[in-house]
């Protein structure tokens, strides 16, 4: 007779087959890798029934909580029609519409939406968009790009260039191009004294100078508005966008906003540009656009670039492709999305829910263990302080204990919960969090 150990587990299925993103697989010698059954709101399943709070949107990206009944019903309708069909030569009503809807919500007048499926994708097609215009206005010397200290912009080649986090870069630095990371406006980089505001201008100051002296080259500055994610979740004052806007405008040099992890909401604004009132030249969005549920990403870029390609000849379009673009379900999810922020008014309730937080989270921004508590939007982060080496892997354990999943950046604890959660949520969040502080010994 069969018993339960002679079919080998899912984890150990995954192990053998799966190679897992951004993760050394030795390691799940010693963590195992944590099956998931189901989702329902803030809340993710194993077989056994076990919960988790997924106090990080599963990496970003889920908005309104697993298994949302809007944006599954929008999923199964459009199922009943196409799933998918090629958008060269092509168009359907689904990526029509989320076009129309994006032009009417983005900032300014980003009138002309190009898809892709994930937002390095995105990255690519902004920095590509941005040194192919230059080259068509016969400006063929501005070739580089610029981003800020600590920034990250994806892994692919080109997005690996203009990122800043060591760890991904250093491998493939003979593969990349060359990229100038100015001074970040991270305020917690800031002078004894000198406010968030104050840093930011003397940042700003600096990113003028190198313009000043290299503009002439530079095709594009591209930047993470308001909060750097993989950095550690570094945030800095609006006035160094509005400074850097005006800067761009001054050089002659594209401004991309990458706002894949913060669009929709995260910031407090639908977009974090939103905040310094600026029109960014190309607006990369993915994450939660279909509000997690399926790969999708855009650039949005302007009617002057887009008739800068505008030609009788093949060869002077944008010729770049997906095959997956524009899916006809991803778009669908992201229409359903943007029904829930109109209907339930989610910006205004997020705000409510921000300050409920922030209210509940007193014990926590007090705790000896934490220093730089911040807050944007419905964002929070905070250093611990340890000397534990291991301290990120060993803090994703004991939240699991705890019934959270928290993934820390190093020894940066972040929370990027769905809209979804609920106060009585938040205080589980939080009283789970001051457990895992407690647990750490060194």
């Amino acid at each position: 007779m069969l018993n339960n150990a002679t079919f080998p587990s899912l984890q150990q299925r995954s192990l053998h087959t799966v190679w897992h993103p951004c993760t050394q697989m030795k390691q799940h010698e010693t963590y195992p890798l944590v099956p998931i059954h189901s989702g329902k709101g803030v809340w993710l399943y194993d077989k056994e029934g076990r919960r988790y709070l997924d106090a990080i949107s599963s990496w970003w990206v889920n908005l309104f909580g697993h298994a949302h009944p809007d944006i599954n019903a929008a999923i199964h309708d459009q199922l009943e029609n196409i799933e998918h069909v090629m958008l060269a030569g092509f168009t359907h009503e689904p990526v029509v519409s989320l076009s129309e809807r994006l032009v009417q919500l983005s900032p300014g007048s980003l009138g002309h939406c190009f898809y892709a499926s994930d937002g390095a994708s995105a990255v690519e097609i902004a920095l590509k968009m941005s040194f192919h215009y230059w080259q068509l206005c016969g400006q063929t010397q501005k070739s580089h790009f610029i981003s800020l200290q600590n920034d990250y912009h994806g892994e692919t080649l080109g997005a690996l260039s203009v990122t800043d986090i060591a760890i991904f870069r250093e491998t493939y630095a003979p593969l990349l191009r060359p990229c100038t990371h100015v001074p970040t406006p991270d305020w917690r980089y800031a002078r004894p004294g000198d406010d968030p505001e104050t840093h930011a201008l003397r940042t700003a100051s600096m990113l003028e100078a190198h313009l000043a002296k290299h503009h002439a080259h530079i095709a594009a500055l591209i930047l993470e508005p308001l909060v750097q994610g993989a950095a550690g979740m570094g945030m800095y004052h609006p006035v160094y966008l509005q400074r850097a806007r005006e800067l761009c405008d001054h050089y002659h040099v594209h401004l991309i906003a990458d706002e894949i992890a913060v669009g929709f909401g995260r910031t407090g604004t639908l977009f974090a540009c939103n905040q310094a009132d600026i029109t960014p030249d190309f607006l990369c969005l993915a994450k939660g656009l279909s509000g997690g549920y399926l790969p999708l990403s855009v650039v949005m870029t302007m009617e002057t670039i887009f008739q800068t390609f505008y030609h009788d000849k093949t060869a002077h379009a944008f010729l770049h492709s997906h095959s997956h673009t524009g899916n006809a379900l991803a778009c669908r999810a992201a229409l359903a999305t943007l029904d829930i922020f109109e209907r339930d008014h989610v910006l205004e309730t997020n705000t409510r829910k921000s300050a409920y937080f922030n209210s509940a989270a007193t014990s926590l921004r007090d705790h000896p263990k934490v220093e730089n508590f911040r807050h944007c939007g419905m964002i929070w982060a905070f250093e611990v302080k340890t000397c534990d080496a291991e301290f990120a892997a060993n803090c994703f354990q004991l939240g699991l204990q705890h019934q959270i999943v928290l993934r820390p950046l190093g020894k940066t604890i972040y929370f990027m919960p769905p809209y979804v959660i609920s106060e009585t949520e938040i205080d589980l969040l939080i009283d789970a969090t001051l457990a895992v502080l407690d647990s750490i010994t060194h």
